[in-house]
């Protein structure tokens, strides 16, 4: 996919007009529309400055406006080929449905990329839970990894250590949009169905201090 169609896609998501988006580059009034629709159109192609400036008023990741060819099926199916011949991607089927896995044994590499896909599906989850929204959870796609754990692990006890913290801040964003009387209920359901310490401690001291301040 060309990087022109990628600054359109978020110009379109970011309900900016090509005119108002150019002037924001720097590019002069008269002449602002006409120079963003030469780089939508592919008929110019953005150098490094101009990219991540393109990524920093737009607010999405530079990485977000340069993804690999899959204009087409067989460019499509040439970047599976080369996760797998580099990530070890695995085509597989089950219960009658075509699947795509990652074998972390792999190598390093592989490792890694399937840290990077539990930590999407976490996200995935939360959005699918409610206790993430959309804009939520584009913000993290479009930024990514910006908002994703920090740091690249080897072992995956400390990479669960950072996806709980993940998953902590997240409940507590949940958590103070709730009533008083949600609170407990919401307190309960993680005693009695998840036994989380650190998530109910955190969801208790809410909850005292929404006691003695309301």
């Amino acid at each position: 996919m060309a990087i022109g169609e990628r600054i359109h896609f978020f110009r379109l998501l970011r309900g900016m007009t090509q005119k108002y988006l150019g002037m924001e580059l720097g590019f002069p009034e008269k002449s602002a529309d006409v120079r963003l629709s030469q780089y939508e159109a592919g008929s110019r192609t953005p150098k490094a400055n101009l990219t991540a400036a393109l990524a920093r008023v737009l607010d999405v990741s530079t990485h977000a406006l340069s993804v690999p060819d899959i204009d087409s099926y067989v460019g499509l199916m040439h970047t599976l080929f080369t996760l797998e011949d580099n990530y070890g991607l695995k085509i597989s089927k089950t219960d009658g449905e075509v699947c795509l896995k990652v074998d972390m044994q792999t190598d390093e590499d592989a490792a890694r990329l399937y840290e990077m896909l539990c930590s999407w599906q976490q996200v995935a989850a939360m959005l699918e839970a409610g206790e993430i929204s959309k804009e939520d959870y584009d913000k993290w796609r479009y930024q990514y990894p910006e908002f994703d754990v920090p740091g690249h692990s080897k072992s995956m006890i400390p990479y669960q250590k950072r996806i709980d913290k993940q998953r902590l801040d997240l409940e507590m964003k949940v958590i103070n949009n709730l009533k008083q009387e949600q609170i407990i209920k919401h307190l309960l359901e993680k005693i009695e169905m998840s036994r989380e310490e650190e998530v109910v401690s955190r969801i208790f001291r809410t909850l005292v201090c929404r006691l003695c301040f309301e």
